[in-house]
């Protein structure tokens, strides 16, 4: 300590907390030796992780559907890209579809084999797409997707399904209390076993609440498939929140207490 003179006054607060913990380690390490029942109360804890899980009904569908056209040059393609896009869209905002926007402008040449005079591709046209993504609810999804292959859509690229925010928000809450619930049994299941005597909760530990979507679906429309067929059928499924909390509880020996 004669050498604190010379620090700085950061390292000597550095250097002062440190002092600290060493003093507080050694008093507490100094306590348990003099006092073997503290040492035993604290080492005498269970740790016990319970889970839960609720199920929900995903009531939202997620799609992204578009337009994919080939043409022998760029200007024809964007032209009919623009036209069969701006009814697409006209469809959707006119069925009150949430979170409308454009996911994906593409526009690329097609080539074809090397012109062996020159050692270049050749390009033969161009494919351009554009994409826009929306939500809706489940039960509107099939009519809808097949009025949007009438109004020119080419492609469906993705349909997610999800529940609400809201029904989120109760499911987590309700997967947390099921968690809590299972870390219970689990403690109380342990501790009568072992002829133990539950005391109190010391510390608490939640692990995030998730919520796993249902599977994707995937697919290539096909415009006369499409009109040739009744409405496309959607089945969403349900949505798993998954939960989980730590319990760390003090006991006490029911042996060694009814001994003394």
């Amino acid at each position: 300590m004669k050498n604190l003179g010379k620090l700085s006054s950061r390292q000597l607060s550095k250097s002062v907390k440190q002092f600290g913990k060493v003093i507080i380690i050694s008093n507490l390490l100094s306590l348990m030796l003099s006092s073997p029942a503290m040492a035993e109360e604290l080492l005498k804890t269970l740790i016990v992780t319970g889970s839960g899980v609720e199920e929900i009904a995903a009531t939202v569908a997620e799609v992204q559907l578009g337009v994919e056209i080939q043409d022998r040059t760029a200007a024809e393609v964007q032209q009919e890209i623009a036209i069969r896009t701006t009814a697409i869209v006209e469809l959707l905002r006119s069925r009150n579809v949430e979170k409308l926007q454009t996911t994906g402008v593409r526009l690329n040449p097609n080539y074809d084999r090397l012109d062996r005079d020159n050692d270049q591709n050749i390009i033969t046209g161009y494919t351009g797409t554009n994409i826009v993504s929306f939500n809706l609810p489940v039960e509107q999804v099939g009519n809808l997707l097949d009025e949007a292959v009438k109004a020119g859509a080419s492609r469906v690229d993705s349909i997610g399904f999800t529940a609400t925010p809201e029904a989120i928000a109760r499911a987590k809450k309700a997967a947390l209390r099921k968690a809590s619930a299972d870390a219970q049994d689990q403690a109380e299941a342990v501790l009568e076993t072992l002829q133990l005597t539950k005391n109190e909760i010391v510390k608490i530990k939640i692990d995030a609440a998730n919520a796993a979507r249902p599977q994707p679906y995937a697919s290539e429309f096909d415009a006369a498939f499409s009109e040739s067929r009744a409405t496309t059928p959607i089945i969403a499924g349900e949505q798993t929140v998954r939960a989980s909390v730590t319990l760390q509880i003090s006991y006490t020996n029911d042996s060694s207490s009814n001994s003394q």
